[in-house]
């Protein structure tokens, strides 16, 4: 986690700072970073509780104590004398003078937006008319948008205030370990680089899992859907990472340089070759709507029209209520000849290469060996690497891209274009997307998801941890 020198922010401002994120993620990151010794600017919080800012410090200590994380009394207390408090309504300009009073409008800031997407535009249009964002950088969180229309609208709305490199769009997926760690794996390992394109690879399966459900957020997830919450943002930019050629230098654009260039290579997403699934259960949630259309699950396939990658299927899933909670990214290489040598001439199975993000990062590469008790059968072997186990404790998402964040570090965070063109390839499939299949809590989703890969591989196991295998 290097440092950016004149870039770094000399105030964090985070407004929405009583809320979920903050509770669930940002304190945490917060309270690490200091442990660190990495957090050396004041933090002002804004929201719309009228609390004390004692009263916002006791907040903070419980949230991070109920992450379960390590608590030291005297890392919370220099973490404690950073925080301060501004109470009021972010949709009324008074707001935005008392703001400009406290902080001044010559301060390099970072106004971190923990907030609804609704809100992005007006608090920035706000603090542009307050003289507050010249040398200041503004962090939203996803989404982005609800499809293309909407994604440009706001980022024009943004652009008008903002120069690009002053907005850092917050995907937590780019700050987990094994996806910002993806382009050194792929670019610093011959073994790895010299496999990475359609000669050698003849499919790829992304997972995404959860094994719980809609639960309180139904009036939420409701109005947008697996497709929208998890495949738009996350996925396709894990995707991007997996697949893209190696960046030509270290600046923050080199990186979204060769991002942007593979989805451009990506045409729209086929609706002939998209599942949606809804599990049993979902319309009791408290918030969904009745006769509720809202897919929990989706399965597709997408394909990336250049050299690297021309004819190599890959397939996409992710879906709440199913039987474990994995990410993954399974590389299937293509099979070799018939081995004459062996007693029976036949061809061994395909090698795979697994990338799991979550639980418990690491790698895997599976490869087939002679099995000794039956000369005539292949058995698999795994070669298997925990990144937590090999490289140490790994910097959690909301830490490393609060970080980023504050040094002006822009490699971690999604750009204008590559929103605008994830938004392009799943439009069809938000524009015609099809029947519900239902599927039953605890499975690996409806059928029809199944049949999406006839003549590939079929989805596979996902692998994981040890201490999690349940079956």
């Amino acid at each position: 986690m290097g440092e950016r020198g004149e870039a770094t922010s000399e105030l964090v401002v985070i407004f929405g700072i009583t809320g979920d994120l903050a509770r669930k993620m940002t304190f945490r990151a917060l309270y690490r970073l200091e442990r660190r010794k990495l957090l050396d600017c004041p933090i002002l919080g804004v929201a719309s509780d009228d609390i004390t800012v004692e009263e916002l410090i006791d907040r903070a200590g419980e949230a991070i104590r109920h992450t379960g994380e390590p608590f030291d009394e005297a890392v919370f207390h220099r973490l404690a004398k950073r925080l301060s408090y501004l109470h009021g309504d972010v949709t009324d300009t008074a707001l935005y003078d008392q703001l400009a009073e406290r902080v001044g409008t010559d301060r390099r800031c970072l106004y971190y937006l923990e907030m609804p997407p609704s809100l992005f535009a007006p608090i920035v249009e706000n603090l542009g008319r307050a003289g507050l964002l010249q040398r200041s950088r503004v962090a939203v969180e996803k989404p982005f948008g609800h499809d293309l229309p909407s994604a440009r609208d706001l980022n024009a709305r943004l652009r008008a205030v903002l120069r690009e490199d002053q907005i850092l769009r917050v995907d937590h997926f780019l700050g987990k370990q094994p996806v910002a760690d993806l382009e050194y794996l792929r670019f610093a390992n011959t073994t790895l680089a010299e496999l990475w394109d359609r000669h050698s690879v003849a499919e790829i399966h992304i997972t995404m899992a959860e094994n719980f459900g809609v639960e309180e957020r139904g009036s939420f997830y409701d109005a947008v859907g697996a497709l929208r919450d998890v495949v738009q943002n996350h996925l396709l930019q894990v995707l991007a990472l997996f697949a893209m050629e190696p960046p030509v230098g270290p600046g923050d654009d080199d990186l979204n340089d060769k991002k942007a260039e593979l989805f451009r290579a990506m045409p729209p997403a086929d609706p002939a070759h998209y599942v949606r699934g809804q599990y049993r259960g979902y319309a009791d949630v408290p918030g969904v709507a009745a006769g509720s259309q809202t897919e929990t699950f989706v399965a597709l396939r997408l394909q990336i029209e250049n050299w690297r990658w021309a004819g190599v299927p890959i397939f996409l899933r992710a879906g709440k209520a199913l039987p474990e909670r994995v990410t993954e990214v399974r590389l299937f290489t293509r099979r070799v000849p018939a081995l004459a040598f062996m007693p029976q001439r036949e061809r061994a199975q395909r090698n795979q290469i697994v990338l799991r993000i979550d639980p418990d990062p690491g790698l895997r590469l599976q490869l087939v060996a002679q099995d000794d008790q039956d000369g005539q059968a292949w058995r698999d072997i795994h070669l298997d690497s925990s990144f937590a186990r090999d490289l140490g404790e790994p910097i959690r998402p909301y830490e490393r891209l609060l970080h980023a964040a504050m040094i002006g570090d822009r490699r971690l965070f999604a750009r204008e274009d590559s929103i605008e063109e994830t938004w392009r390839i799943v439009a069809p499939l938000l524009d015609q997307p099809g029947e519900i299949h239902r599927y039953e809590p605890g499975s690996w989703g409806p059928e029809a998801a199944q049949e999406l890969l006839h003549g590939h591989r079929s989805w596979q196991k996902p692998w994981l941890p040890e201490s999690s295998r349940s079956h």
